[in-house]
């Protein structure tokens, strides 16, 4: 059988339950089950506000959005971000007509704080932090950074469901916080994210930009006394960005195995460890960041032979990925090749090896023996 890099797992049972209370209350869209989901959200994290929304994409661009209307940021103004991210990261910042400066990774694949330090200018506004794979890299200096320059901080954390550091779910540092539930993250939904602004106004703010800028939802009218239901004012030209319940019941359920299932991803994490650790040579495992208890959404090697790996590993019924390709390759961000060295670099050697609850022990040494087999 086929060994694929992601396949979620659906407690199904309880999928069904969580979603057939709301087939029989009649309510599937916002409200109901997206409102428990964001509670349980906000006391899972510890972050103060939590929004739910129909993908982490358009969260991203809320976050510019918001951050940008509230501080009177301009068209053209900076946002320093990273080369080795899923374009959504970077379309973002696009989308608000700001302007993408990359800076380079270190060997967490996160931004180099050093290469971040010399990218600001006095048009930057913000930074944007990606934990790729799960791993904090260098976030707390990325911290500091924001406050000596008094710059905005969102934090990517779409492959960060459950990652701690120091014991603690990082984000209160940030000014926003962006998770994605989408179909094959740690807590798998069909598509869906969550937007967590430190400052309540925001979140406010950000509740009417999702909803076609409508000062209240159909959910709280629903529950209004009165006779003027129907009454709402219209603020903002919003969007239709909400998260529904249907996915909300499902990542309520599995919110409730998400510790437990990243436990046995670091497990996994650990086999593939184990098995490398006398190829280090040719197989260069990338690290957890200290502190950091890593929700392991991806295993990455760098390997000198990255094409023809992939392609002996298919042909054994193996199928990895890569995560990913340094953004200033594509057409649209190659005004800024060449400023990213250790990126380009490593973006031709990566290689992100399965890494899903249905591996086994003897799957991770099976993947191990054919990679070592086929690096060296």
């Amino acid at each position: 059988m086929a060994i694929q890099l992601f396949t979620p797992t659906f407690r199904v049972d309880e999928c069904l339950e969580e979603i057939r209370e709301c087939l029989e209350k009649g309510w599937t869209g916002l409200g109901f089950k997206t409102v428990e989901f964001e509670n349980k959200w906000k006391e899972y994290t510890g972050l103060p506000n939590a929004h739910f929304l129909n993908s982490a994409t358009v969260g991203l661009s809320l976050a510019l959005k918001i951050l940008k209307m509230e501080y009177k940021w301009e068209d053209g103004d900076e946002v320093i971000t990273t080369p080795l991210t899923f374009v959504s990261t970077n379309h973002a910042i696009m989308y608000e007509n700001l302007q993408p400066v990359f800076a380079d990774v270190d060997e967490y694949l996160c931004l180099d704080p050093r290469d971040v330090e010399k990218k600001i200018t006095s048009k930057t506004r913000a930074i944007m932090f990606v934990g790729l794979g799960g791993n904090t890299g260098r976030y707390m200096e990325i911290v500091e950074l924001c406050e000596k320059y008094n710059l905005k901080l969102i934090l990517d954390a779409a492959h960060m469901a459950g990652t701690r550091l120091n014991g603690i779910i990082p984000g209160k540092e940030a000014d926003v916080v962006v998770y994605s539930f989408q179909a094959v993250k740690n807590l798998p939904t069909a598509d869906s994210g969550m937007i967590c602004f430190k400052e309540s106004e925001l979140d406010e703010l950000c509740r009417k930009l999702t909803w076609l800028g409508i000062n209240k939802d159909t959910y709280a009218r629903a529950n209004d006394k009165g006779a003027y239901k129907w009454k709402y004012d219209v603020e903002y030209v919003g969007y239709k960005y909400h998260g529904n319940s249907i996915m909300a019941a499902i990542g309520l359920v599995q919110l409730k195995y998400l510790d437990q299932d990243n436990a046995y991803r670091r497990q996994l994490a650990e086999w593939y460890n184990q098995n490398f650790k006398e190829y280090h040579s040719k197989i260069k495992p990338v690290f957890v960041a200290e502190n950091c208890e890593s929700s392991r959404h991806l295993y990455v090697i760098a390997v000198d032979n990255r094409d023809e790996l992939l392609l002996a590993l298919n042909e054994s019924g193996i199928y990895p990925g890569v995560h990913y390709r340094d953004n200033t390759d594509y057409s649209m961000y190659n005004y800024a090749h060449g400023t990213c060295p250790n990126s380009h670099n490593i973006s031709e050697k990566i290689i992100s090896l399965p890494m899903h609850l249905q591996l086994t022990k003897q799957d991770i040494d099976f993947i191990s023996e054919t990679v070592i087999k086929y690096t060296y």
